[in-house]
């Protein structure tokens, strides 16, 4: 286990293998519902989950657990995680719960947690929880029996968030002439998301909409934008939009099949933001990730790049703190704060289609707007989570390639905050050597941490 219960985006992990474990999710149940318990009103929580053959067992243990705790649980079945984040603010619930492991393979799973605005829980929080569920000796605060919750499903809530969805796109605009490609990875979003254009008016070609409960992210969504980009070639679509297991990042792809990651998504829609007066200060928000060539398309424009700490949970505090309105990930997290807490598939391709429609002009042509630094990303796997200042050999090393970028690259190391991963990613201009630095880097992280 890392150093912390939560990691930077709730838990995760292996399914049935601690902590991703029934009797460890009873208990988040309790400690959720005992510290979101507050005084005398009905307490409220949401709970929506992935098509994770293993969330079955994990809602039920999670609703066993804030039920007994007093909390009423409204389940929702298979959405996407920031319909949980709109339903948890649309029906003025305590708490919204989310089980999913987001893009990763269909034997890991995760939960996370909203507060009643639709935000991530901060770290304190959090902590509070993980503190009662470690406590061994934790003695529950049992409501009397006549205070203990009840479970009941809501049946309309992906009509809800299809409403909710389509209030951001203009109501002067359609989708008619469309043909779209959406790719759902056999997950969350595998009903919602070609209902919404649709009923948009879009002629949609359906991808990855057949979840058996194991193939959720398997060769399909916005890991496999390739297949997404073939599909568009093949059926001649206008474009093609691929999310991921619990759609809240977007990739898209051209009429012509090239693909398009979260930074050039960013800078598309930064710049019609601009445009419209409607990006405060000319603030983007992203993280370490994004490519140089972001934050030199936002200077040349008058405006600013505010980089964070990798995870859109750090993307949207900042841009709280900042008052910024549109932030987002290299890896398709896209946050629209004029009407959404958290990143968004959906919503986000929303943005770009209204673009489209908008300019009248197709995709290829509007997102010509960065020429991207070439980027090589290598994740090793290590035992050890130590501090990189404690290893010489590697500061010697990333001090070594920074020099020979002089200023024309990047290097960054982080440990995942989900795997026993550290990632390495090495950015310049020219893409041997970024690819010979990065291979380099991993060497020396491997020998160092293995």
């Amino acid at each position: 286990m890392s150093e912390r219960f939560f990691g930077t985006d709730g838990l995760r992990g292996a399914v049935n293998v601690y902590p991703m474990t029934v009797d460890v999710a009873l208990r988040l149940g309790i400690a959720a519902g005992v510290r979101f318990r507050r005084g005398t009103h009905l307490h409220k929580v949401v709970i929506g989950k992935d098509t994770r053959l293993s969330g079955y067992m994990f809602e039920s243990a999670l609703t066993a657990g804030l039920c007994a705790a007093g909390m009423h649980v409204i389940m929702t079945g298979p959405l996407p995680t920031p319909a949980i984040s709109f339903l948890t603010r649309s029906m003025r619930a305590d708490l919204g719960v989310v089980i999913s492991a987001s893009h990763n393979p269909f034997y890991d799973n995760g939960i996370k947690f909203f507060d009643a605005d639709g935000y991530k829980l901060p770290d304190q929080i959090e902590n509070e929880i993980s503190g009662m569920v470690l406590d061994a000796d934790m003695a529950w605060p049992y409501p009397d029996t006549r205070r203990i919750g009840r479970a009941t499903k809501i049946e309309d809530a992906g009509g809800r968030y299809i409403v909710y969805t389509k209030s951001s796109f203009p109501a002067h605009l359609t989708l008619a002439g469309l043909r779209i490609v959406v790719d759902c990875a056999n997950g969350a979003a595998y009903k919602v998301a070609p209902l919404a254009l649709e009923e948009l008016g879009a002629e949609v070609i359906r991808v990855g909409t057949s979840p058996s409960g194991l193939n959720i992210n398997e060769h399909c969504g916005s890991l496999h934008p390739e297949v997404t980009a073939a599909k568009v070639r093949e059926v001649r679509a206008d474009v093609g939009l691929a999310l991921d297991g619990d759609a809240d990042r977007l990739i898209v792809a051209d009429e012509n099949g090239a693909i398009l990651d979260g930074d050039q998504l960013m800078a598309m829609c930064a710049q019609s933001m601009m445009e419209r007066g409607e990006l405060p200060g000319n603030l983007l928000v992203a993280t370490v990730m994004s490519n140089m060539a972001l934050e030199i398309f936002m200077t040349a424009r008058g405006g600013r790049l505010l980089r964070t700490c990798v995870g859109d949970r750090h993307v949207v505090e900042a841009m709280r703190r900042k008052d910024a309105m549109l932030g987002g990930e290299q890896s398709g997290h896209l946050v629209f704060r004029r009407y959404s807490t958290t990143g968004d598939g959906i919503l986000a391709a929303l943005q770009i289609l209204r673009i489209m429609r908008e300019k009248e002009k197709p995709l290829s042509e509007l997102a010509g707007l960065l020429t991207l630094f070439p980027q090589k990303l290598v994740n090793v796997r290590v035992e050890k989570r130590l501090p990189f200042e404690e290893r010489p050999a590697i500061g010697k090393a990333v001090a070594r390639i920074e020099e020979a970028l002089a200023g024309r690259g990047r290097v960054l190391l982080r440990y995942s905050g989900t795997e026993a991963l550290c990632r390495i990613m090495v950015e310049g201009e020219d893409e041997d050597k970024v690819r010979t630095y990065a291979a380099e880097l991993a060497e020396v992280v491997a020998g160092e941490l293995q």
